[in-house]
């Protein structure tokens, strides 16, 4: 019997080992992983290789791609510049954080989520274009482009607000500012949450000297939209002023010197911006950068000069896209050198293994296609955007994604990655359930989008709409009232508006209720469309000045 009772106690104590070991492997808490959220300046998703290698190769951006995840669906919620930020920031619609356009102002009472990192023991800190405010909350040390910011030899705001002029390209010298806040000014004790903010590739796309002379020296394959003549699509799209022939200006974006355009035709058909070209180049370059742009500029214009009067109106549009892509990506193959830099630091200092990395854009962007440059409306090449996570240990390596996504849901997918409680009135969807692959928990089959700046600068329509996997309705309204409706599988160039075709009747009423449920969901409604219709109207912001 004695000895009955020893083993029954010896067995109970063994048990209870056990059974104390798996509790404590419940409540080990994991480490909080440093963040590093890396965005560019209208970077269009066809111009990263892990999206389509058919126009250029990004190998350091794959790197992310190929060690996490790749969003095929990633959008925005208004494609323009400054709100696209806001909204990262706020994790809200831009009709809730005030920056509906690039003229508004942010409402500065809003919680961003750099301060709520701050507050839970981060380190933080901004490198490169925030776009909008000089002061970013909730950031230890930033060094901060005023406005756009310039490619050469940019001008900086620092923490301690004094303006700062660095010589050399503004791609290399944000890398440069990063790197040293990595090896200098890092509290090792402290998990990081880092942004690294690129200007580019955003307008007027001026390259680093050897990478113009290099691209100058390519051939890019043309979309098969270029010449799209909208039979097909609604008002919006016919009066929209973003065509590379008729609204592309050969001084700002081709790089024409201006007393070549005036001596070719005084009266050019394309409106220059003041200053377009000496603004960003000959009023900023010193001696030994002008030397080196000035043989390529020398060659540029020499072939305008013999060739373009010859040319029919086909091909001057064919000469502009070259010319666009040439430069364009120039300037994303300095992000792509540069991106390496940073993961490269990584690596070498045993960072890798717990940072979490992600690669996006502030929105897509037009190559092109439909003959269009910029952004703006919600077809796809504007309101689709590139979104790459690595995260190793947590995220399986080289998988893809076609869940509807938006930047409205980084602000929380980071906090949650930090194990930090994101605030209730955020209104995006933490992605961790998608970077985890645990998809069932994902409950998003749809996202919103709305887009006001009208009118402005190319004239892009104010218009609304839901996007699902499979269709795209949107309404057009103001000074129009129009609906349109795209079959995403089988028109994935976006070329038919079938709203009116009855074979859709069904979706369509079923992408109307569903329409109206989501501006419920995230309080917008047909009176906040007025209001700020009418506070547009009333503040004169239609300036041609407004570039972005």
């Amino acid at each position: 019997m004695k000895i009955f009772i020893i083993k029954v106690i010896f067995l109970g104590i063994i048990t209870c080992l056990f059974s104390c070991k798996e509790k404590v492997k419940e409540v080990v808490v994991k480490p909080r992983p440093n963040i590093i959220f890396i965005m560019s300046d209208d970077h269009a998703y066809q111009a990263i290789s892990a999206y389509s290698n058919h126009l250029i190769q990004t190998p350091n951006i794959d790197r992310i791609a190929e060690g996490g995840i790749t969003f095929t669906n990633a959008s925005v919620t208004n494609s323009i510049c400054a709100p696209s930020r806001a909204t990262i920031l706020t994790g809200k619609h831009t009709h809730i954080n005030g920056k509906t356009d690039n003229r508004r102002p942010f409402d500065t009472t809003q919680v961003t989520f750099p301060e709520i990192f701050q507050k839970a023991g981060y380190q933080t800190a901004m490198y490169g274009k925030l776009h909008f405010g000089n002061n970013p909350k909730g950031v230890d040390d930033f060094m901060i482009l005023p406005g756009q910011g310039s490619y050469i030899n940019p001008d900086f705001i620092s923490k301690t607000g004094d303006t700062i002029r660095k010589e050399g390209y503004v791609t290399d010298i944000i890398t440069d500012l990063t790197l040293e806040w990595l090896e200098k000014k890092r509290d090792t004790a402290k998990p990081f949450m880092l942004m690294y903010l690129h200007k580019a590739p955003h307008r007027p796309w001026w390259p680093r000297p050897d990478k113009f002379e290099e691209f100058l020296n390519k051939e890019f394959p043309e979309p098969a939209s270029l010449f799209d003549d909208y039979e097909n699509r609604g008002t919006a799209a016919r009066t929209a002023e973003m065509n590379l022939l008729t609204d592309m200006m050969y001084n700002h974006d081709s790089k024409i010197r201006p007393e070549l355009t005036k001596r070719m035709n005084p009266k050019p058909e394309v409106p220059e911006y003041e200053g377009g070209f000496d603004n960003p180049y000959t009023n900023r370059i010193n001696a030994e950068q002008k030397a080196a742009y000035e043989p390529i500029l020398d060659k540029i214009n020499k072939d305008f000069e013999e060739n373009w009067g010859k040319m029919t109106k086909k091909e001057k549009m064919l000469w502009k896209y070259q010319r666009y892509m040439q430069d364009y990506l120039a300037c994303v193959s300095s992000v792509d050198d540069n991106v390496g830099r940073v993961l490269d630091y990584l690596d070498q200092n045993k960072l890798t293994d717990n940072t979490m990395v992600i690669y996006t854009s502030d929105q897509g962007f037009y190559l092109g296609e439909h003959g269009w440059f910029d952004k703006r409306f919600i077809y796809n090449e504007s309101f689709k955007t590139p979104l790459l996570v690595r995260w190793p240990n947590e995220i399986k390596a080289g998988i893809t994604n076609e869940e509807m996504v938006q930047n409205l849901d980084f602000a929380q997918t980071m906090l949650e990655a930090a194990q930090i409680q994101a605030p209730d009135d955020m209104q995006g969807e933490s992605l961790i359930p998608l970077l985890t692959s645990n998809n069932a928990d994902w409950t998003r089959n749809a996202v919103y989008y709305h887009y006001y700046e009208y009118p402005a600068v190319h004239q892009v329509k104010r218009h609304y709409g839901i996007v699902t996997i499979d269709y795209k309705l949107a309404h057009f309204y103001h000074d129009i009232n129009e609906w349109e409706l795209y079959d995403r599988k089988n028109d994935p160039n976006e070329m038919n508006n079938v709203y009116n075709n009855p074979d859709y009747t069904e979706i369509v009423t079923e992408l109307k209720l569903k329409l109206d449920n989501l501006r419920k969901e995230y309080g917008d409604s047909d009176e906040l469309n007025q209001k700020y219709i009418d506070i547009h109207n009333a503040s004169n912001i239609d300036s041609p000045l407004n570039k972005k």
